[in-house]
């Protein structure tokens, strides 16, 4: 079910899903009610009880909304347009097939909850600088000590674009620019990516493999029916009210 798991801080945890948990994506053509139910079995996997991973609708810009206090009011029942989410410990979820998942977690001074995101990294997001836009709207909300956790994404080995569109990207993020395994223009987006966490300032704790050549995780590249799978953050499950046993069902 997933590629890579961890609790990357006390209480707080990031995951990469693989194939075998299924099509996590409403936009590709499956039935809705399978991918809720398939969203719904990884939340109860993960314990996340009454809090579901909030989704948001990617169309590859630079927007970053902010979730429950985090944000405008923006409920667990809406997908907002953007390409990254930022909350202050509510769960988090970012869907792809070959484009950059990342995941971020901030710590704020005096406060129990973190600031969590999470951006979706395709070529014109790293162009447009989602993800140092992500970590702007994370510091304007007081964190500190920034850590990013970068899902597995097509590598610039396989990533072929024509020479004017690795040029263009490669002008505003010049690590992007790369050639592939086959001597052809390529876009590098998980170095590009790395590059902007690290003009930033943010800690890089994981770098994920190539979608293209590991056939456990989705490929839009590789398969253009595909389905997609998640990065997600969370918080370990809130406590369980007063009388009632950890683990058990909550109404």
């Amino acid at each position: 079910m997933f590629s890579w798991r961890a609790e990357v801080r006390p209480g707080v945890w990031v995951a990469f899903t693989d194939a075998t948990a299924g099509n996590l994506a409403l936009h590709v053509g499956d039935d809705p009610v399978a991918v809720r139910h398939r969203r719904a079995g990884i939340e109860a996997e993960l314990g996340l009880g009454s809090r579901p991973f909030q989704y948001m609708n990617q169309v590859h810009g630079n927007e970053v909304a902010g979730i429950g206090a985090a944000g405008a009011g923006v409920g667990r029942t809406d997908a907002p347009t953007a390409d990254a989410m930022v909350s202050l410990g509510e769960p988090l979820a970012v869907m792809v097939a070959d484009c950059v998942p990342v995941v971020l977690v901030g710590e704020r001074a005096g406060e129990e909850n973190p600031v969590l995101a999470v951006a979706h990294a395709g070529r014109p997001g790293v162009a447009s600088g989602v993800v140092p836009a992500a970590v702007a709207r994370m510091r304007g909300l007081g964190a500190t000590g920034l850590s990013a956790w970068i899902g597995p994404s097509v590598c610039g080995q396989c990533y072929e674009v024509p020479a004017a569109m690795r040029d263009d990207v490669a002008a505003r993020v010049p690590a992007a620019w790369c050639t592939t395994s086959r001597g052809t223009p390529g876009l590098d987006l998980p170095a590009a990516v790395r590059s902007q966490l690290q003009d930033a300032g943010v800690r890089i704790e994981y770098t994920g493999g190539c979608t293209m050549e590991d056939p456990r995780l989705f490929s839009y590249r590789r398969d253009p029916g595909t389905g997609r799978f998640a990065g997600l953050v969370w918080t370990a499950a809130e406590p369980a009210p007063a009388g009632q046993p950890d683990g058990a069902s909550r109404a």
